[in-house]
């Protein structure tokens, strides 16, 4: 059986079955194919730079820096900041334009703060499409402070016009026609996708491509990307039962558009009541998909990139089984092998620390015995815990000088600026349990699936609690060895 490095795994999140999975759905972009996102993002940030030059605003200079945002982060329209919130929406870290704010700024203004991204005030960067839009907004934000935009502007309005720009390069198709020319440039190459298809092809499952992209995009990068893996006289159609493109997801799966067909390769359309085997079909809803396959619920699987428009809907509206691809995810799991020996040293000195902390905080009680006069009879005198307390704290600032440059060096080896995509600290990024809620397996490529076979049975892990007996016993382990 063929072997991957962790990185390449596929990890579960809700017990899944492919011997029961009937059908697959598979979005393109950022899914099926994966783009060099230094080239893409950096090409639509200098879209969005060359629409705002147009009205006079000093940008010139300005230079996309892919690693100045991560997938995951909230953009805070209210206060112009980008910020990392953890799995209960409390903020984590936060900058305000390109200045990371220290904590007692950051505490200061979010310590009452709960993000709910159900609210307008916060949008979610959870593709990564938003790491140009998300980049170029904290450097505007920078040059509004300044007075330096010549437009009376609000840090919402600010975004919206960032927003909006971008999406007019989107419709308009002059991002997409740039791609085409030069594929090359800005296309990554993955000859085992069109295998593990084929894999999922033969071994009974329909496949089903549904696409926001328009037909003329879809049919040209498919072709690009898989035709040259594929066996002779079969090209990328002949892998799918159904494609849709120009699905307008999110609002496919719980919508009621009407769908048509795609006559010829010029993508002439023509009024569709009914769909047939091998079609090419535009719009329409996912409940004509259903009535196609005669399949409903958990016998589909439906895989995307994005947390909200692919898996969040598909699941919540037809509970359809979901995966999610998270390419960022191989550079995390490879910098977590290579932090192994840093992250032992950190739990050990944690461990040191809070049992010290614990000594401390029982010289205290007795302490406060003492001067209250209650409890147990105590031979010891106030002068020698206070003593005792004054050397137990001189071992946790000596211990804190050790582990803050090792926490440090740890977070930061994946972005310099926000550390892990799916951690903040010790606690799960909201991304993170964005992953969790809604996506049952995730992985960072489809050709992750062919170590797997079409026929695995994912088994999720048993959750850890913190009363579990084993997390006792190793807090209780890590005391003693203190």
């Amino acid at each position: 059986m063929q072997t991957f490095p962790t990185e390449r795994g596929i990890f579960c999140n809700r017990t899944l079955n492919l011997k029961k999975i009937q059908a697959i759905g598979y979005d393109m972009d950022y899914t099926l194919i994966h783009y060099q996102v230094d080239a893409w993002e950096g090409r639509a940030y200098q879209h969005i730079q060359r629409d705002l030059l147009r009205r006079n605003w000093p940008i010139q200079d300005l230079v996309f820096d892919p690693s100045m945002v991560i997938r995951g982060l909230v953009i805070d329209r209210d206060l112009g900041n980008v910020v990392k919130v953890n799995r209960f929406g409390y903020v984590k870290q936060a900058c305000h334009g390109t200045k990371m704010l220290d904590f007692e700024d950051m505490r200061k203004t979010y310590s009452r703060t709960i993000v709910d991204l159900s609210e307008s005030r916060y949008v979610f960067l959870n593709t990564l499409f938003s790491i140009s839009e998300g980049c170029i907004f904290a450097q505007l934000v920078d040059l509004l402070d300044q007075a330096k935009i010549p437009e009376i502007l609000g840090y919402s309005d600010l975004y919206g016009m960032v927003h909006n720009t971008l999406n007019r390069a989107h419709v308009e198709g002059e991002l997409k026609n740039e791609i085409m020319s030069h594929p090359d440039q800005y296309v990554l190459l993955d000859p085992e996708v069109p295998l593990a298809l084929l894999d999922q092809k033969y071994a009974g499952k329909k496949l089903i491509l549904i696409t926001n992209s328009e037909w003329s995009y879809t049919r040209f990068m498919m072709a690009y990307a898989f035709d040259r893996f594929l066996p002779a006289g079969m090209t990328w159609r002949n892998l799918f039962d159904l494609c849709v493109v120009s699905a307008n997801k999110p609002d496919f799966f719980s919508g009621n558009a009407m769908m048509f067909k795609v006559v010829n390769e010029e993508g002439l359309l023509e009024m569709s009541r009914s769909i047939k085997e091998n079609g090419i079909y535009l719009g329409g809803n996912a409940n004509k998909i259903e009535d196609f396959l005669k399949m409903s619920g958990e016998e589909i699987l439906y895989v995307g990139d994005h947390i909200f428009a692919d898996v969040n809907i598909s699941k919540n509206y037809l509970r359809w089984r979901t995966a999610l691809v998270i390419r960022e995810l191989e550079a995390e799991l490879s910098a977590i092998a290579k932090s192994q020996i840093q992250q032992i040293q950190i739990r050990e000195l944690m461990a040191r620390k809070e049992a010290l902390e614990a000594a401390q905080n029982q010289i205290h009680i007795l302490e406060q015995r003492i001067r209250k006069n209650y409890g147990p009879k105590n031979t010891e005198t106030l002068e020698a815990l206070d003593a005792q307390s004054r050397q137990i704290r001189n071992q946790i600032q000596e211990l804190d000088i050790h582990i803050q440059p090792l926490v440090i060096a740890e977070e930061k080896q994946v972005n310099p600026r926000w550390g892990y995509l799916l951690r903040t600290g010790n606690d799960k990024s909201h991304l993170m349990r964005q992953i969790e809620r809604y996506a049952d397996i995730y992985m960072s490529r489809v050709s992750n699936f062919l170590t797997y076979t079409p026929f695995m049975y994912f088994r999720s892990p048993r959750g850890s609690l913190p009363h579990d007996p084993i997390m006792i016993s190793m807090g209780e382990t890590q005391m003693q060895k203190s």
